[in-house]
């Protein structure tokens, strides 16, 4: 990444037996090197070498270099914290941001241990993604990968944080006022769900499974790094309504962490199974009703990007052509070096889900297919591969499948889910959820008509409804708005459970509600939700939904993002930006 000084490189000629002081004074013999063109999002460094190697041959390569203004390095001032006292600094590597970190093979396709020492001023408390770390002398801290794992999951924070346990081999960390809140929502819920994976998927492999709650500023809803989740701090609802999000994170210490799509041109690999794996592990723990309800929250989602984008957008298939130089689609697109970071939506995680359940369904036999995932775990760890290797093992464990042709059934072939934009050719059954989502359809109803009947809307008590049936509930509200006048502002008075949430999701879909409706007075709430977080998940379609609004809403958007564009990190600033019309910083 341009933002990465390289000021030297050199080969150790013996094996560097290194010490934690740093190189241990072997010879050094000084390497040319220069950086050549890549692609848009970074440059490839060639070091050349006194002579040729023999296959097999060990070298250490040291590279001297300055790096930390990258996009993959945030640092965030103290008003960006949760404490507001002290500054803070983490990394996001996926999905090609940590060439901004350092000199690295910045692709999935590669695994490697890593090791570091990071040396922290008095005050502050460094933590990675790594199997082992160790507190020294003078701040210094000591981290060691013992496992295998692509570059975008080496991650990096530092601040004011602190942490607590809350299981066998779990513990939280967060800035001290975040502390408390994060250990009630969490105590004994991990152990529960890392055992339900295990006896669905085989061992968990890294040893501790730890989550650092991040700043609000913090884009996404979790980042899976290995050891140590990074997750955003509006899951913490205060009433373990959100915990299921969590469900996702540690799903991926099988999917995608130990078993690794090769390119990010089939993220599917790592998302869809993810999302097949968190929703098995929800119906253990939770049921079928409420994990259909969940899923139906996903396909509404998918529904709603795809109708965003255009169906044929070639970012909505399972195998996107990112690699530079590109492809133009037979819709006039050009996919000429398409930045892997851009191929974040939801095609990859909800289509991809369909395309599991579409083998699951293939199979007919639940037990058979969570055997077979477990087959897959074990011949693919700590491997990068690719869909036709998942694919090809997948015919090969049940051979009854391969002599049928399932691969090729008309409207239904693989390389149709692969290859072709557009929704899933097959959808998994939800009907369990049915029980949970009728009730929440007809009081949609109830509030979508002219005349209200409170009566009926009365008879409903929505207060044993848990979050994705409140959602549910919101979402229908959404699709049926505008609603008649004045609704919404009886909606608002009746159920200040969702009026007044703190829970994301439902703090999400009500500002929605209020810019479909243009309730300008309740256009606080949609600021006040703006302010107090920046995940891409809850921004971007706000901002869109304003800037697609009555001018009110187009001047919120602007006047909200000029106020919050400082405590917002740069990808999600830059889509922000995008989508009021604004010049793109690079």
């Amino acid at each position: 990444h341009p933002s990465v000084a390289v000021r030297g490189a050199a080969l150790l000629t013996e094996p560097a037996d290194r010490t934690a002081d740093g190189p241990d004074g072997s010879p050094r013999q000084p390497l040319a090197f220069e950086s050549r063109p890549f692609a848009s999002y970074g440059s490839a460094l060639h070091i050349d070498l006194p002579q040729p190697l023999r296959a097999g041959q060990l070298l250490t390569v040291e590279i001297d270099y300055e790096a930390g203004e990258g996009p993959g390095v945030c640092w965030l001032a103290p008003e960006q914290t949760a404490g507001k006292q002290k500054p803070y600094m983490y990394t996001q590597g996926q999905a090609v941001l940590n060439r901004s970190f350092f000199p690295c093979f910045d692709t999935p396709s590669v695994k490697s241990t890593y090791s570091a020492t990071v040396k922290v001023p008095e005050g502050f408390t460094a933590v990675m993604s790594a199997t082992s770390w160790e507190k020294q002398k003078d701040n210094t801290f000591v981290f060691k990968m013992s496992q295998p794992i692509p570059s975008y999951l080496i991650a990096l924070a530092v601040g004011d944080i602190v942490s607590a346990e809350v299981g066998p081999r779990s513990r939280v960390w967060a800035e001290p006022c975040l502390l408390e809140a994060a250990k009630k929502e969490y105590d004994g819920v991990i152990e529960e769900f890392l055992g339900v994976g295990e006896k669905l998927f085989g061992p968990y492999v890294w040893g501790r499974y730890d989550i650092l709650f991040m700043p609000p500023s913090f884009p996404f809803g979790g980042m899976e790094n290995p050891c140590l989740t990074f997750l955003t701090p509006c899951l913490l609802a205060g009433d373990r309504s959100l915990v299921d999000v969590v469900i996702h994170e540690i799903s991926h210490s099988w999917f995608g962490n130990l078993v690794t799509n090769a390119s990010w041109g089939e993220f599917w690999l790592n998302e869809g199974f993810t999302m097949y794996a968190q929703r098995r592990i929800s119906t253990e723990v939770y049921g079928s009703a409420y994990t259909c309800l969940e899923a139906a929250t996903g396909r509404a989602l998918l529904r709603q990007h795809m109708d965003s984008t255009g169906e044929e957008h070639p970012l909505n298939r399972l195998r996107v052509v990112i690699e530079p130089g590109g492809e133009v689609t037979p819709a006039g697109f050009n996919l000429a070096g398409v930045n892997p970071d851009d191929t974040y939506n939801e095609t990859p995680y909800e289509k991809g889900y369909c395309f599991v359940s579409y083998l699951a369904h293939l199979v007919g036999d639940q037990s058979k297919f969570d055997a077979f995932l477990q087959a897959y775990v074990n011949r693919f760890k700590f491997q990068s591969i690719t869909a036709d290797d998942a694919l090809g093992f997948f015919l090969e464990y049940f051979p009854e499948l391969k002599e049928k042709g399932v691969d090729s059934t008309p409207g239904l072939e693989f390389d149709r889910w692969l290859n072709t934009p557009g929704w899933p050719p097959f959808l998994p059954d939800l009907s369990p959820g049915q029980q949970l989502m009728k009730p929440a359809e007809e009081l949609a109803e109830l509030w979508a008509a002219d005349g209200l009947n409170m009566e009926a809307i009365e008879a409903v008590d929505i207060l044993a409804w848990r979050t994705y049936q409140l959602v549910y509930f919101l979402d229908q509200v959404l699709q049926k708005s505008p609603l008649p006048a004045g609704n919404v502002e009886r909606l608002s008075k009746m159920y200040p459970k969702i009026s007044k949430s703190q829970n994301a999701e439902l703090r999400l879909r009500w500002c929605q509600i209020i810019l479909k409706n243009n309730l300008e007075a309740e256009y606080s709430k949609v600021k006040d939700f703006l302010h107090s977080q920046g995940k891409q998940k809850y921004t971007l379609p706000l901002y869109r939904a304003m800037w697609g609004g009555s001018e009110a809403a187009q001047a919120l958007a602007m006047e909200t993002f000029s106020a919050t564009a400082a405590q917002l990190h740069v990808n999600v600033r830059n889509y922000v930006r995008k989508i009021l019309g604004l010049e793109v910083a690079e």
